[in-house]
C-alpha cells in the first residue's frame, strides 16, 4: 500500500483507457503513513458525499412501524452466550481479543432485504435515498482533514460506487482499479445508468446507505442488528467455527456462498453460478435458518466502528453490547463509520476473507455500494 495522505473527494473523471472510456476516482482514502493494512473488497473505499439534511430525513421518518411490524420472513435467534472474535490466522487485529458475549433472543430477517421489499417502503413513504440526493459540502467537510478545499459544484452530484471489473491483473492496493463513482447509480440502477432491477425483485437491495437502512427498519417496525447480534446469528449455533457452515474453506466442497472465485478482479470462474449478485436464499441456510450470512452483500449493523473496541471490553464478558461510543478508524480518522458484516460477491479467499463470521469491516454512514445491503432484527 502506498504511504500517502490523500483527500476524500468522491468525484469522478472519465479518462481514456485504450479505445474505452473508464471512470476513475480522482482521490482516495486518507491513509495513515506506514500503514500495512491488508487490502479487501471493502477496504480502501472513499466515503460518499453526505447528502443535505440526510440525518434528519432518515432518523425522523414518521413512526409508521407499528402498522408494518411482523415476524413473517424472520427466524428466532435464541438467547445465549458465545465467543465473539477471531477464529483463525486470517483474523485482523480488530477481531482480538476473543471474548464472551451474552445476548437476549431476537428475531432476524431470514434474508437480506430485497428490492421488492425496499420498493414497498419507497412507495409508502416517498423516501429518497442517499445516492439520489445532491451532496452537501457543509456536511462533507466535517469528515475531511482541516483545510480541504471544496470541489467544483459540477462534481457534487448524486452518485454512488459501482464495481468495474478489470481485464488483467492489477495492483490490489489500488481500489480505483475496480471501483468507480458513477453519476446516477442508486438502488434502482445499481450498476449505474442503463442498469435496472427488473426481474430482480428477489435480489438484495444495494446502493443503500446506513441512513437508508435505518429509515427502512424504522418503517418496518424493526431495527438494524448490533454487531454482537449479527455475529451470534451468523454462527448459527456453532462454537468457534470460521464460517457460518463450519470450518470447510469457502472454495472447497460444494459452493456455500456467493463469492469471487478465480483471480480478483479480472477473472471469476463462477463456480457458484454467479458473477455479480445472487437472488436471496440461493445457498443453504445456517443452523438458525438464516441465508447468505456469508457472501452476496455486506450488511449494515447498528454499531459505530472502532478498531480498538474489543480491547475495551475486558475479560469478564459483556451482555447485549451496543458497540463503541465513538467511531475510530486510524486509516481515516476524520470519518464517522459504521460496522458492516458478512462479506460479498467480491470477496476472494486469496486476499479478502470477509465471509468469516468474525470479520469486521466498516464504511462511512453515507456510503452506498453495489455490494452493500442489510437485514433487520426485532425484539
Amino acid at each position: 500500500m502506498k504511504n500517502r495522505i490523500s483527500i476524500l473527494f468522491g468525484a469522478i473523471l472519465f479518462a481514456a483507457c485504450g479505445q474505452q472510456e473508464r471512470p476513475v476516482t480522482i482521490a482516495a482514502l486518507a491513509q495513515v503513513p506506514g500503514s500495512k493494512k491488508k487490502v479487501c473488497c471493502e477496504s480502501n473505499l472513499p466515503g460518499r458525499f453526505k447528502a443535505a439534511g440526510l440525518s434528519s430525513a432518515a432518523l425522523s421518518l414518521p413512526d409508521t412501524g407499528s402498522a408494518h411490524a411482523s415476524h413473517a420472513g424472520m427466524v428466532w435467534v435464541p438467547a445465549g452466550t458465545f465467543r465473539m472474535g477471531a477464529d483463525n490466522q486470517q483474523a485482523e487485529p480488530d477481531e482480538y481479543p476473543k471474548h464472551d458475549v451474552t445476548v437476549d433472543g431476537f428475531w432476524m430477517d431470514k434474508t437480506e432485504v430485497t428490492n421488492a421489499q425496499f420498493a414497498k417502503f419507497i412507495k409508502a413513504t416517498g423516501y429518497i435515498t442517499t445516492a439520489e440526493r445532491k451532496p452537501d459540502w457543509n456536511e462533507l467537510k466535517k469528515q475531511m482533514p482541516p483545510g480541504t478545499e471544496k470541489p467544483a459544484d459540477s462534481l457534487l452530484v448524486p452518485a454512488s460506487l459501482v464495481f468495474v471489473p478489470a481485464d488483467h491483473p492489477v495492483n490490489l492496493d489500488d481500489y480505483a482499479q475496480w471501483w468507480a463513482w458513477k453519476t446516477g447509480a442508486n438502488w434502482k440502477h445499481p450498476h449505474g445508468p442503463g442498469s435496472d432491477i427488473k426481474g430482480k425483485e428477489n435480489y438484495p437491495v444495494v446502493q443503500v446507505s446506513w441512513y437508508d437502512a435505518v429509515a427502512y427498519s424504522k418503517w418496518a417496525g424493526k431495527r438494524l442488528p448490533t454487531e454482537a447480534e449479527w455475529e451470534r446469528a451468523a454462527r448459527g449455533g456453532l462454537e468457534d467455527k470460521v464460517y457460518p457452515w463450519g470450518n470447510e474453506k469457502v472454495n472447497e466442497g460444494q459452493p456455500k456462498a456467493n463469492t469471487w472465485e478465480g483471480s480478483f478482479p479480472y477473472k471469476n470462474t463462477q463456480r457458484d453460478r454467479y458473477y455479480y449478485l445472487a437472488p436471496v436464499s440461493s445457498f443453504k441456510p445456517n443452523g438458525y435458518g438464516l441465508y447468505d450470512m456469508a457472501g452476496n452483500v455486506w450488511e449494515w449493523c447498528a454499531d459505530l466502528y472502532n478498531n480498538n473496541y474489543y480491547k475495551t471490553l475486558g475479560t469478564n464478558g459483556v451482555k447485549n453490547p451496543k458497540g463503541a461510543s465513538k467511531s475510530n478508524d486510524p486509516d481515516e480518522p476524520y470519518a464517522i463509520k459504521r460496522v458492516v458484516r458478512g462479506g460479498s460477491f467480491l470477496c476472494n479467499d486469496a486476499y479478502c476473507s470477509g465471509y468469516r463470521v468474525s470479520r469486521r469491516m466498516k464504511t462511512t454512514e453515507d456510503s452506498g455500494m453495489e455490494h452493500l445491503g442489510f437485514r433487520c432484527v426485532s425484539n
